[in-house]
């Protein structure tokens, strides 16, 4: 089937069933932001390959509410699919509820699958469209009749972790959150979210692409702990370990059979952002619902000292394994065909050399001249470009290590730039500097790093359309909570062991994009009469281009930090590179 044929076949199904509206969101049953293949309904239904998004579908209308990163990418893959794109105001915001309300009459009926649907989406959405007299059917699974070979749920292996990776065991960690659980007088706790389930158990896996996480869920209260699992995916020893424990195993499917059965009376923790709402309808009439954030999202944000030293030794990795893709690029631009897909293969090879590595921590962003423009753009057959010794070239990339994860982006001029593109370049280093050596005092908040960060693009009246910056998992998602550096106030304080990115950019539509991507591990900086406060350590180890820079844009501080930088790069990666290959390092790290 088209995605014509698809979309027609959804509103049949919507009429033979009395629905004006369907709803397909961007999730699974553990609402992630990364999906395994059985849940990509966005990207069946459309073609969409965008990680954020929402379908909404009327009989005649569908559309793709999705942010600013990806506008063109949205525009170019929803061609001829039947859906349009409409432009979110506020990133990840639930807009088309306001549409759905505006357009919908008393007596309408809006579907959609609560297995994909979050408890505090599923809550907007009845406050928000009842009292509007539009009914809401939770139950509604429209693309399954439809999806010919629907992919199986994935059986990739799992393992555990040791201590000497994770700094801290499962036991004492379920006792960490069992405190937590009595202070807010919860009997029992559901934990839906991967990552929270990798943190928790010590457990990683592949059952997401780039995601080393398990399909899973646990249900803990103060005398048991249930980790509903598919068994065949652990070693008999590392289910020993986890039963050592105390941990019980279930098959996966039987959580909603155990919810059901909590008694009448008791209380349970509810996280509304990442449990779905299938689950939380399972769960009987007399329990007391709490709903609070997952303890475990703030535990695992904040790393130990085990976890900041084997992710120091990480960057170093990292930073020998780019160091060598950018000589390697120099030093074959212009002697063979070298193409977007081609260099992000060849980045994953240096990658894979190093010990330790499982794999990118997302899909190489490799984008040359106007691709650099789409920040989330991956490369396809269709899209591919040859790179020249012309403009600029931009890599946003990562690893998965189990020592730790990595998110850097660099942008590299290939010879004969504009002022405009030096220019830009320089205020977004600008950007980059002032965000991740700011100073700030204990209770500071994302928004605030953020507004930091942009001054500089500010004053030139440049922006940009995504966050700042987005915490960093231990060995696990690229993209973690529950923190994050962009324009909303979320109410969560910065605090220390936190990693994070700080990634400004700027992005200039069919002409190129720049954004430069440092992660900070949040540290200790002085005490005195005004209070406790913080700074920024970066962790990131890899050459910034100096080549692009307009040193006159810079102030003394600025300029200093640049020189500093590389320095300390070309200090931590000299012991673990050939001689040849730091001749070239230090030729490049000069000072300006």
């Amino acid at each position: 089937m088209s995605h014509t044929e698809r979309l027609a076949a959804i509103r049949q199904q919507m009429q033979e069933q009395g629905l004006s509206a369907y709803i397909i969101p961007s999730a699974d049953p553990h609402i992630s932001e990364y999906l395994p293949d059985r849940y990509k309904c966005i990207y069946f239904a459309s073609g969409f390959t965008g990680s954020a998004g929402t379908l909404v579908i009327t009989q005649d209308f569908a559309g793709l509410w999705t942010d600013a990163r990806y506008f063109e990418q949205a525009q170019e893959q929803l061609a001829g699919s039947g859906f349009e794109l409409v432009k979110l105001q506020v990133q990840h915001a639930p807009e088309y509820i306001g549409w759905l309300a505006g357009r919908l009459n008393q007596g309408d009926t809006v579907g959609y699958d609560a297995k994909l649907i979050s408890v505090g989406l599923a809550e907007l959405l009845e406050q928000e469209l009842a009292p509007l007299g539009i009914a809401l059917a939770t139950d509604r699974d429209l693309l399954d009749p439809i999806w010919e070979g629907r992919p199986d749920l994935p059986t990739a292996p799992a393992y555990l972790l040791g201590e000497e990776l994770t700094g801290q065991s499962t036991t004492a960690k379920l006792e960490k959150l069992r405190t937590s659980l009595q202070k807010q007088r919860a009997a029992y706790h559901l934990i839906s979210s991967l990552d929270d389930m990798a943190w928790l158990f010590n457990m990683r896996g592949a059952d997401v692409k780039c995601n080393p996480v398990v399909l899973s869920f646990a249900l803990i209260s103060q005398e048991n702990t249930v980790l509903f699992i598919d068994q065949a995916k652990l070693s008999e020893a590392d289910k020993k370990k986890l039963m050592a424990d105390g941990v019980e195993l279930q098959p996966y499917e039987m959580v909603e059979r155990l919810l059901a059965e909590l008694p009448a009376g008791s209380s349970i923790l509810i996280d509304p952002k990442r449990n779905c709402y299938a689950l939380y309808k399972q769960l009987p009439e007399g329990v007391r619902v709490i709903h609070n954030t997952n303890p475990t999202t703030f535990f695992k944000a904040v790393k130990n000292e085990v976890e900041v030293e084997n992710t120091r030794k990480t960057m170093v990795k990292d930073g020998v394994a780019l160091t060598r893709f950018f000589k390697w690029l120099e030093d074959n631009l212009g002697k063979t065909t070298i193409t977007e897909i081609s260099v992000a293969d060849v980045l994953r090879d240096f990658r894979a050399q190093q010990e330790g590595f499982i794999g990118e921590s997302f899909d190489t962003i490799a984008g040359y001249k106007a691709h650099g423009a789409l920040p989330h753009y991956k490369a396809t057959p269709e899209s591919d470009v040859e790179l020249k010794a012309d403009g600029l070239f931009l890599l946003d990339s990562g690893g998965q290590y189990t020592t730790g994860t990595t998110d850097i982006t660099r942008v590299v001029s290939l010879g004969n730039l504009t002022d405009a593109e030096k220019t830009d370049y320089t205020l977004v280093l600008k950007g980059m500097i002032d965000g991740a050596t700011a100073r700030f005092p204990k209770g500071t908040r994302g928004y605030q790093i953020d507004a930091i960060t942009r001054k500089p693009l500010w004053d030139h009246a440049r922006n940009y359309g995504h966050g700042t910056g987005h915490g960093v998992g231990f060995a696990l998602n690229v993209h973690e909570g529950p923190h994050v550096f962009n324009p909303t106030p979320t109410p969560v304080d910065i605090e220390l062991g936190m990693i994070t990115s700080v990634e400004p950019g700027i992005y200039r539509p069919n002409q190129y994009g720049i954004r430069i991507e440092n992660l900070v591990l949040t540290i200790p900086d002085e005490i005195n009469d005004f209070g406790e406060f913080y700074t920024f350590e970066h962790l990131t180890l890899a050459l910034i281009d100096t080549a692009p820079v307009k040193k006159e844009l810079l102030d003394e501080r600025q300029i200093q930090w640049l020189n500093d930088y590389n320095q300390l790069v070309v200090e931590k990666l000299g012991p673990h590179l050939t001689e040849e290959e730091l001749s070239w390092l230090k030729e490049k790290a000069k000072a300006i």
